[in-house]
């Protein structure tokens, strides 16, 4: 598994998304997972408060006793945990930090993410109380997510004691709003991105084609529905299993190496349920694209105009 940089960390260029634990999988199937993530190579492993309501962070806690200097533990804040438990006002983050601390059972948490953008707060002082937890050796790395070009620049631009060594957003071959900007910005500050929804929700596994009884599945899902499943995205994607298949690969293989070969990217986030599912994505750590097929991914799934918010995974308040 070859690791990357993001600040001081080294990362797993293939790390664990967190997001299902306590939600669809239980504690002792969390752990089984974790324990497979790390058999295989995977030390980073991506969670947030919100994430089960806490249980996400737990389960992983209790899947680190004993292992806490093997992994790159990430977490997020900012998001509601119930009435008045939500944003980045420097109080609010003490309280978060704290209690996603007691969650983990450790003392400090690699990287701590805002999980969204705050505009009732200004950034200085978030940033300010991140610089706090950081000089108090409770957080090593801080970043943002699901923020736009203009809110990363606006707070790298911000007078203050620390800034954010990367930014979290949705990316895959079908939604490409990162390429306008905020992509290029990053590598060119050495600042890391991190994507998430790397399979564009499941689209990208080959899953969902045109004509498919999957897609009616599919299509049930009222944001999958609405913003990804239609008949250009099932035609992409019929298009670049043709070309994996072609050049003896798999359309998830083309979607992970594809993401790995992008300027800043330094990790991709994969949400597994399953061992197995465990194990094929750790296999694409050591993936690497030639520029040829690179090329031709990029001329079937370019660039488009899509609606500005798709790739923003934001809840708002309350």
């Amino acid at each position: 598994m070859q690791t990357r940089r993001i600040g001081g960390l080294d990362v797993s260029v293939i790390g664990l998304g967190c997001n299902q634990f306590g939600r669809t999988l239980d504690e002792a199937d969390s752990i089984e997972v974790i324990s497979a993530a790390i058999d295989a190579g995977i030390t980073h492993f991506d969670s947030s408060d919100t994430y089960g309501l806490g249980q996400s962070e737990e389960y992983l806690g209790k899947a680190l006793r004993g292992r806490r200097d093997e992994v790159v533990i990430a977490t997020k804040f900012g998001k509601s945990m119930g009435p008045g438990l939500y944003g980045s006002s420097p109080a609010y983050v003490r309280t978060a930090v704290e209690a996603s601390l007691r969650r983990l059972q450790t003392d400090y948490i690699d990287l701590y993410w805002q999980h969204e953008p705050d505009a009732d707060v200004p950034l200085a002082d978030t940033l300010g109380a991140l610089a706090e937890l950081i000089q108090a050796g409770k957080v090593r790395e801080v970043g943002t997510s699901n923020t736009t070009l203009e809110e990363f620049v606006a707070a790298d631009e911000t007078p203050a004691p620390a800034h954010f060594a990367a930014v979290q957003n949705e990316y895959s071959l079908l939604v490409r709003a990162v390429d306008r900007g905020l992509l290029g910005a990053l590598a060119d500050r050495e600042r890391s991105f991190v994507p998430f929804f790397p399979l564009a929700v499941g689209l990208l596994t080959g899953k969902y084609r045109v004509g498919g009884e999957g897609g009616a599945r599919f299509q049930k899902d009222a944001r999958l529905g609405g913003s990804l499943m239609t008949e250009e995205n099932l035609g992409i994607v019929d298009r670049l299993a043709e070309l994996a298949e072609a050049h003896e690969r798999t359309l998830t293989e083309l979607a992970f190496g594809w993401l790995l070969s992008r300027p800043a990217v330094k990790s991709v986030i994969a949400g597994s349920s399953k061992v197995a599912q465990i194990r094929q994505n750790a296999s694409y750590g050591d993936l690497e694209l030639d520029a040829a097929l690179l090329t031709a991914i990029e001329e079937i799934a370019p660039v488009r105009d899509l609606p500005p918010t798709l790739g923003l995974n934001r809840t708002g308040k309350g």
